[in-house]
């Protein structure tokens, strides 16, 4: 079979979708990345066969892919490679490339914020092409798996297909102070994920934060893009600071400060790691008030300071609190426990293949 995976966005999607798509070559069907220029060296970071779909003239920032400029590039691509089912993620893009191609489509993603905004702008821009298919909405997609554990999903959310989380991200050459824990010492990772250089703290001094850490004998990791290390590394004082493989190095900490992606806190869940969330958008927001609820995460909201505290403390305070406070990581190994119980990429890929059948 062939199935056509579509992602957009920030590397974190490539590599949220890559375990289902590995799974799926791994079992014998042909598979297909279409992602955009940005996204193309993480694709092949972790070994999925990839194709650009931004156009030439957008490559350079001349213009943005709207919706239409999406569905027009895939279109084109499954002239000459026509899949027998389509996996996509947030946008709505692929559920209409399915119906146009008649192949069932497979949404995958981690749902947790409310999507209904988005839904009524993405039918508005996509509306005319509804109406040669003689559709008077976004079709349904025919399975949507659930990244999102059971025990952290929303109220409302649509019926989904769980699945669980296996880490995959770009990896590098490691070293051993990678994947063991330091002596003697408590461990703190820092990220931002791979869309913004560092991570906007409500004070706007990480170095503060550094200094805290390591003055209360703690040992600081800063996951970081490499021009990230390169333009902040010397400010920020005793750390190491460089792109870390979140997946090798989450086992050996005690606590992650993070921006709220989906995909490093899923990964740090895994390993059992608490966390400290200043979610830098509204979907961020969303995990963070969900892992913080279930008692595994505390939520610093930048954009709603508390009266009479200083923003830089308040973070300090939260990072104390969850580093002398086992309850924390008590919960967090409930998530792990959780995310090992669910179904594996392989055993949902068997769900997919049903689909595509003929």
């Amino acid at each position: 079979m062939k199935f056509l995976f579509t992602v957009g966005g920030s590397q974190a999607a490539v590599f949220g979708v890559a375990p289902l798509a590995a799974a799926a070559r791994n079992a014998g069907h042909e598979i297909l990345l279409a992602a955009d220029e940005p996204l193309m060296a993480a694709a092949e970071s972790v070994g999925l066969p990839a194709v650009c779909i931004t156009p030439e003239r957008m490559r350079y920032g001349q213009d943005s892919m709207t919706a239409t400029v999406r569905l027009d590039a895939l279109l084109e691509l499954t002239q000459a490679w026509t899949p027998d089912l389509v996996v996509g993620g947030l946008s709505h893009v692929p559920r209409v490339l399915a119906a146009r191609l008649k192949v069932p489509c497979v949404r995958h993603i981690w749902h947790i914020a409310p999507m209904a905004r988005r839904d009524r702008k993405a039918e508005e821009e996509l509306q005319p092409e509804l109406e040669r298919l003689g559709l008077t909405e976004l079709p349904a997609p025919d399975l949507f798996i659930d990244l999102c554990l059971p025990s952290l999903r929303p109220p409302g959310a649509p019926a989904a297909r769980s699945m669980r989380w296996v880490p995959r991200v770009r990896q590098s050459r490691l070293e051993p102070w990678m994947y063991t824990r330091p002596e003697g010492r408590r461990r703190v990772l820092i990220t931002a994920g791979t869309r913004n250089l560092m991570l906007d703290t409500p004070g706007s001094s990480l170095r503060k934060l550094v200094d805290e850490l390591t003055g209360a004998g703690a040992e600081v990791l800063i996951a970081a893009l490499p021009e990230a290390a390169e333009r902040f590394g010397p400010e920020l004082g005793d750390v190491r600071i460089g792109w870390i493989p979140l997946d090798v190095v989450a086992p050996t900490c005690d606590l992650a400060v993070h921006h709220g992606g989906a995909t490093t806190a899923m990964t740090l869940i895994n390993a059992g790691v608490p966390q400290l969330i200043i979610p830098d958008n509204g979907y961020g927001k969303a995990v963070a008030e969900s892992v913080s609820d279930f008692g595994a995460a505390l939520m610093v909201d930048r954009h709603r300071p508390e009266p009479g505290r200083n923003p830089d403390e308040v973070v300090a305070a939260g990072c104390r609190q969850i580093l002398s406070d086992p309850r924390y990581a008590e919960r967090t190994r409930i998530l792990a426990a959780e995310t090992a119980s669910l179904p594996t990429p392989s055993e949902v890929l068997r769900e997919l293949e049903a689909l595509a059948a003929p």
